[in-house]
């Protein structure tokens, strides 16, 4: 159905559902395909705002203030579009569009034993980042529930600027400031997308609960760190695993008969070495194999 017979609710609804279903690291390209569809600027630039609001939060885009990593989600969300940074203490509007800041405000927070801790905890994050992700990038966050403090610690990795995929691994993890014993709460999650020959989408996640006992602000940020290093490290060898039976299942499947697989190199040096060239006036060129029964005439 073309967008031209829809009510403009319904246009509206259309465009928001395609826009935020959209891969991570696609959202331009998306918007600038619906627009040649709408022709309508005005329509399009409010819901590609709301969208890209929400955009933004799902995949935890990263953005820079003053040369540090802000990693925008539902967490840091202060109203009216707005996101709140612990690190700069500023809060802003975020066109993803433009890929700008807007209406940047200055914020203060308290800074009690929690924040200190959230310092403690970064630093630990950066340095695990640093050593396992070229291209990388680390936010953590206070977030208060019901009288209740938590930190929120956020890593994000992609790859957008290739000729036919596009890749995002993301983890969250959250857990309270406790004096003694805390529950950390964990999620990843990862995207690819495919689209040389083929469109085909890859959409991995796992959640996850450990438990960590508190002695002091440093033995918590490093014991967190190890906690991430360790389930991360596990949950990226069992997706090369499922991966591998995957591709293995494909071939298998496209594959008209079954072909033997060694997982070996061809030599393909020793096979030309092997081969002698003869010609002969009334046959043409003639392969003979000095190890194999057989010619060929060419």
């Amino acid at each position: 159905m073309s967008l031209k017979v829809l009510s403009k609710k319904e246009k509206e609804r259309v465009i928001r559902r395609l826009l935020i279903q959209v891969p991570p690291g696609e959202f331009s390209n998306a918007f600038d395909d619906l627009c040649l569809l709408v022709r309508d600027e005005k329509l399009m630039n409010h819901q590609g705002e709301c969208a890209g609001h929400r955009h933004c939060q799902k995949y935890s885009v990263p953005l820079f203030i003053d040369g540090n990593p802000v990693l925008l989600s539902h967490h840091n969300v202060v109203g009216d579009y707005r996101f709140f940074d612990h690190q700069s203490k500023l809060s802003f509007r975020f066109n993803l569009l433009q890929n700008q800041l807007k209406d940047i405000q200055s914020h203060g927070i308290i800074r009690n034993e929690a924040e200190y801790l959230r310092t403690v905890v970064l630093c630990a994050l950066k340095v695990y980042v640093n050593d396992h992700y070229p291209k990388g990038n680390c936010n953590v966050m206070r977030k208060t529930i019901k009288n209740k403090e938590f930190l929120i610690a956020c890593i994000e990795s992609h790859n957008y600027d290739t000729d036919c995929w596009n890749g995002l691994w993301q983890s969250k993890w959250i857990f309270q400031v406790h004096p003694f014993l805390t529950q950390v709460t964990g999620r990843i999650f990862v995207q690819a997308h495919f689209f040389e020959c083929v469109n085909f989408h890859v959409v991995i996640s796992k959640d996850l609960k450990e438990s960590l006992e508190i002695v002091n602000q440093a033995q918590l940020a490093l014991s967190f760190s190890r906690l991430v290093e360790e389930q991360e490290n596990k949950f990226q060898a069992a997706v090369f695993e499922e991966l591998q039976e995957l591709s293995n299942d494909v071939l298998r499947k496209i594959i008209r008969r079954d072909l033997p697989v060694t997982r070996t190199l061809i030599d393909w040096q020793r096979i030309l070495s092997d081969l002698s060239l003869v010609m002969y006036p009334e046959l043409g060129y003639v392969i003979y194999s000095k190890s194999v029964l057989c010619n060929c005439i060419i």
